[in-house]
């Protein structure tokens, strides 16, 4: 849902098994701006709600056309009801509007006992009609507001972890619980997701956050230097050890030790490794007498040590000590969603350090479609890379006076912007996390989703979208789109 100067636009599911009506509802909906997708039986509204995303249910309660489908009485009498329960279910976000017969309001009456935002009776006044539906999105739109102020107070001590997704706000459930604990923490995902932000987090988190938060990579160090490094030495261990020297165990005592790519780790490495983290001592190179380092353990892989374990290449019992909690940071592109508010933290980040003082740039709407589209393999930190790169760029842009800064397509770099995009930069849906979807509703979301980012703009979003304004009129008749 788009907040504009001074409408709402959201987007609407009207279930209505009588076309005509149907359509008088969408088009009362159009004035202000809202989305509509129309639908006229049940298991239609079902697809929908399973696959879509709305702010508002506008349904029938009695859809006699509805007869005889599965959990549905013969006169479609609770046919209604159904929708809202299974609204309830799967879109939980949104109000449901009951549109009833005057015979029908005790039912209608229950109906808004069960969750039901409210009623209307037939005939509809399409003016109160339209101002009840405003009502819900203005109340569906506050509930946004208050999770992410709610989710930005809860995030104070997660800072540089950016994201309202449900992906992550379970991951920073999963932090909180185990932070103040000392149990080990391995933190799994690609190259990119941030999860050295997770070990950090749950440092800052825990009880030892007055003490050291102590990182060291395993990656590409030889056995000798890597227990070295680890474990430490006293003069004379080898040649050049002239003087006694703490390893990261030692030296993180009392606080948090993150050990990132602990998959690359040799083996010999791996049993020194398992010895130190069961008794809590480490012995330095050269000497024969134990140190105590009290740590808490925070380890980090790209790679699959399950399959390592089962192929030899990591040992199991590691595997299972320093599994005590395990959190899996997934791919930028399974959370596109947290893409714009990354974009948006990453500008104002940016503009600041280059340019203090400087107003924040806007993003435009296609560079943001573009942005969000892009699979991002490098993750995050590719993302951020970009975002720096387009600031850069845009600052540099000669402008007239009065004229807002804004970073457009063609501040995106040209391996970015041009990979699986149209011509003029607009992006081509991505499947990502789509695949099992058909394409009509792949076809149907991104009709639906661009004409929301254009608050129902249909010039402004066949051109985001690449097509002709007739051949948009003419998807949005065959999808029941108003």
């Amino acid at each position: 849902m788009k907040p504009t100067r001074d409408k709402i636009a959201a987007q609407v599911l009207i279930v209505e098994d009588e076309p005509d009506h149907a359509d008088t509802m969408a088009d009362a909906l159009r004035k202000p701006g809202h989305v509509c997708t129309i639908v006229n039986d049940v298991p239609t509204a079902m697809e929908e709600l399973r696959l879509g995303a709305f702010d508002v249910i506008v349904t029938d309660l009695r859809m006699p056309g509805s007869g005889g489908q599965e959990g549905v009485s013969p006169d479609g009498g609770d046919a209604g009801l159904r929708i809202l329960t299974a609204a309830r279910q799967l879109q939980p976000q949104a109000e449901t509007i009951m549109v009833t017969a005057h015979g029908d309001v005790p039912t209608a009456r229950a109906a808004f006992k069960q969750g039901a935002y409210d009623f209307i009776q037939k005939p509809l006044d399409l003016e109160v009609f339209r101002n009840l539906v405003n009502r819900a999105a203005e109340t569906v739109l506050l509930r946004h507001a208050n999770d992410e102020l709610a989710a930005k107070v809860d995030q104070a001590g997660f800072e540089g972890i950016v994201g309202q997704s449900e992906p992550i706000r379970r991951i920073l459930r999963t932090v909180k619980t185990v932070a103040g604990s000392e149990i080990p923490v391995l933190v799994t995902g690609e190259s990119g997701t941030g999860k050295e932000l997770i070990a950090q987090a749950v440092h800052r988190n825990s009880r030892r956050a007055s003490g050291r938060y102590v990182t060291f990579n395993t990656a590409g160090q030889s056995e000798s230097l890597l227990e070295d490094q680890l474990f430490g030495h006293i003069k004379g261990a080898f040649t050049g050890a002239d003087k006694d020297r703490a390893g990261v165990f030692e030296y993180a005592d009392g606080g948090t030790l993150f050990l990132d790519e602990i998959g690359d780790m040799p083996l010999a490495m791996q049993a020194k490794l398992l010895r130190v983290l069961e008794s809590g001592e480490v012995v330095r190179l050269g000497s024969n007498e134990p140190r105590h380092a009290d740590v808490r353990f925070v380890s980090a892989t790209n790679k699959d040590l399950k399959e390592m374990v089962r192929t030899g290449q990591f040992r199991e019992d590691l595997f299972f000590r320093i599994n005590g909690s395990h959190i899996h940071l997934p791919p930028l592109r399974e959370r596109r969603e947290d893409i714009p508010l990354l974009v948006r933290h990453a500008v104002e980040r940016f503009t600041e350090q280059l340019a203090p003082g400087t107003q924040i740039p806007m993003v435009s709407d296609a560079a943001m479609m573009r942005l969000t589209s892009y699979n991002w393999p490098g993750n995050v930190r590719q993302l951020l890379n970009v975002v720096q790169n387009m600031v850069v760029t845009a600052l540099g842009d000669d402008l007239a006076p009065g004229q807002p800064r804004t970073l457009d397509v063609r501040h995106i770099p040209e391996d970015v912007r041009t990979e699986d995009a149209t011509e003029d930069g607009s992006p081509v849906a991505s499947m990502g996390s789509l695949a099992g979807t058909s394409l009509e509703q792949i076809e149907k979301r991104a009709i639906r989703e661009t004409l929301r980012l254009t608050a129902g703009n249909r010039e402004h979003a066949a051109k985001l979208l690449g097509i002709g304004e007739r051949t948009l009129y003419r998807k949005l008749k065959e999808y029941g789109l108003r």
